[in-house]
Order: structure tokens, then C-alpha cells, then sequence
């Protein structure tokens, strides 16, 4: 819901970075496995209950996941190095997107397996992830099929971009939140879970205009 407001102030930074890393070796492959990387370590600290320092892994590998695209759609004329080039690439774009889905996931069944307690809201909210990924990735094969093009609004992807109340940004703060009150997880994994489940239901319904 907020990622297109803020691609624009996102993209400042990150585009900075680019232009130092682009010709200097850094692949955007490299750079997504630091952050899956991070996220794992992240969901170490979950299961210790060492929440802070899960808090900033988990802010380190959402980093390196804006990093890997800027990297891989940094250009030659854009960059200080001549011989640097655009290093997009489908396999890229698969390992972001597997990444991506791990991550997510993961940093959920480790706060369980820190937090016993709380396992059934962890499995409610993973099922709603499953929701909202397989609603997202399922569109984004047909619409691929069917030729249509997406807009930059969230920024140039690897793959059709199908908006809903829960994205990336949403879903990054209610992870920064279960790490600053844990307490709270079932009550934050209840509401999130809900509003998964109505972006779900309403890319079906789009789905259904769009396809049907």
C-alpha cells in the first residue's frame, strides 16, 4: 500500500550506493545473498529471544533487498566506472523473489520456535503469507503470458507488480514490531493475517476482472 509513496525516497540512497558499487565486482547476485544471509541470521536471534538484534539484521537484509535491484539496473551512463553495465537478469530476479518468500516465512517460524507459546498465530500468519504470495506470483505468470506491461511505481521488477494493502513496506514494519514488542505478536499477527487475507481476496477479484 506505501511502497509506491515511497520508491521515490527509497530509491535516493540506494541509487547512490549503486553508482559507487556498479564496476566494482559487487554483483546483485552476491548482494541478495548477503541479505538472505542477514535475514538468517535474524531469525537466529529470534529463536535465542535476542529481539534487538534480530531487529537489525532484519532492517540490514531489507537493505541489501532494495540494493541487489539498484545494483542490477545501474547502467553505464548513469555510473563513474565506463565499463560498468546493466547486470539485470531473470535467474536475479528468481533468487530475489525465492529470498524474499524464505525470509518472510522464516523470520516467523523462528519467533515460534523462540516463543512456543505463540506457534498457532505464527502458523495463521504464515498461512496468510502464502496467500498473498501465491495471489501475487500466480497473477504475475498470467499477466506475464498475457503481455502485460506494469508500471515503475514500485520501481522497475522482474516481474508484473500487483499492488494490495499488504506489501513489502507493511510487512517489514510488522516484523520490526513483533522484534519491539514480542508480547504483542498474537494481537499484531491477527490484524496483519486479516488484512493479508483481504489483499488476497482482492487480487482474485482482480484476477477475475482481468482473466476471467
Amino acid at each position: 500500500m506505501f511502497d509506491a509513496r515511497l520508491r521515490p525516497l527509497i530509491d535516493v540512497p540506494l541509487n547512490a550506493i549503486a553508482r559507487t558499487l556498479s564496476g566494482t565486482g559487487i554483483t546483485p547476485n552476491f548482494i541478495t545473498g548477503v541479505g538472505f544471509f542477514l535475514g538468517l541470521l535474524a531469525a537466529g536471534c529470534l529463536v535465542l529471544k535476542l529481539d534487538y538484534a534480530a531487529l537489525v539484521f532484519i532492517l540490514g537484509s531489507r537493505f541489501m533487498d532494495g540494493l541487489d535491484g539498484a545494483v542490477a539496473r545501474h547502467a553505464a551512463p548513469r555510473s563513474r566506472h565506463p565499463n560498468a553495465k546493466s547486470q539485470e537478469s531473470d535467474l536475479g530476479g528468481y533468487y530475489d523473489i525465492v529470498s524474499d518468500f524464505l525470509f518472510y516465512s522464516g523470520i516467523i517460524l523462528a519467533f515460534a520456535i523462540g516463543r512456543p507459546e505463540h506457534a498457532l498465530m505464527a502458523a495463521f500468519l504464515i498461512f496468510c503469507f502464502v496467500g498473498t504470495g501465491s495471489s501475487f506470483l500466480a497473477y504475475a505468470i498470467i499477466a506475464a503470458k498475457q503481455g502485460r506491461m506494469d508500471g515503475d511505481a514500485q520501481g522497475k521488477k522482474s516481474f508484473f507488480y500487483l499492488t494490495g494493502i499488504t506489501e513489502g513496506s507493511e510487512t517489514i514494519l510488522v516484523l520490526c514490531l513483533i522484534c519491539i514488542f514480542p508480547a504483542s505478536f498474537n494481537m499484531i499477527a491477527a490484524i496483519f493475517g486479516a488484512l493479508c487475507l483481504m489483499t488476497t481476496m482482492g487480487r482474485v477479484l482482480q484476477a477475475r476482472r482481468d482473466f476471467g
